[in-house]
């Protein structure tokens, strides 16, 4: 989280979470960095700033929009699996329990909707919605909320005999954009995610999420407004600050 606990290698490591394993990716981005600024100066940026600041930047170099970033965070000495694969939202989990997780670190339901926003970019491992296919729920037919055009690309991409490591985009109508496609994809039924596409088409979305997933379909301006708002209060979770951390020297392991 906030404190760069993901980035810290081993075993027992958030890297190697479920969440994570396979789908969070570019470490080796983020050693580029810490390098080149321990070299002009070292001990002074922590692992925690740069994942931060670099987050800001792949939006906005991406076509999204561009925030100020609150900086002096320190990076914490442990990390924690058992938490990141209880607190972390799953790709099959219900809204109801997806909103709840989001309100435990004290985010709302537009945060859920808005940071949802960020699967513009980026790509799914097979894995995490090969389920929805075929068979979906024991109903021996694919997932009902799944636009059927969609169903033969994605089984080409990931066979029913791979090892699900195969990926497709999160949005593969413009998957290297910061854009809202990705909300027009789940109005048209085209969310790769079951935990995506609930947040339209569940029974809980009609109450909750919909009607902020269907504005932001249309109008990409509230959209990025939104994004902005709900990256910034995640970026404010915790964070270590003044003497609480260290300012790590490699990302990967704890100061020696």
């Amino acid at each position: 989280g906030c404190d760069a606990s993901v980035l810290l290698d081993g075993s027992d490591g958030e890297k190697f979470a479920l969440p994570n394993l396979n789908s969070a990716r570019g470490y080796e981005v983020i050693d580029t960095i810490k390098n080149a600024v321990e070299t002009s100066c070292s001990g002074v940026v922590s692992c925690a700033d740069i994942l931060t600041l670099a987050a800001r930047d792949s939006v906005l170099l991406s076509g999204g929009p561009s925030w100020k970033v609150v900086l002096g965070r320190r990076d914490g000495l442990v990390g924690n699996q058992t938490g990141a694969n209880s607190a972390l939202p799953s790709p099959f989990e219900s809204l109801d329990n997806i909103i709840a997780k989001f309100a435990a670190v004290g985010l709302n339901v537009t945060d859920v909707v808005a940071l949802s926003g960020g699967h513009t970019i980026g790509l799914s491992r097979c894995a995490l919605f090969s389920n929805r296919l075929s068979n979906f729920s024991g109903t021996g037919a694919p997932d009902s909320t799944l636009n059927t055009s969609l169903i033969p690309e994605l089984q080409t991409a990931c066979p029913a005999t791979g090892d699900g490591n195969n990926t497709v985009p999160l949005d593969n109508r413009s998957r290297d954009l910061f854009d809202n496609r990705y909300f027009v994809n789940l109005v048209n039924g085209r969310g790769i995610l079951q935990s995506d596409q609930i947040l339209v088409s569940s029974d809980s979305a009609q109450s909750t999420t919909r009607s902020i997933a269907q504005l932001y379909s249309t109008n990409a301006t509230v959209f990025f407004c939104d994004f902005v708002n709900s990256m910034i209060k995640m970026g404010n979770i915790s964070p270590l600050t003044g003497s609480n951390g260290q300012i790590r020297k490699n990302c990967r392991v704890v100061n020696s």
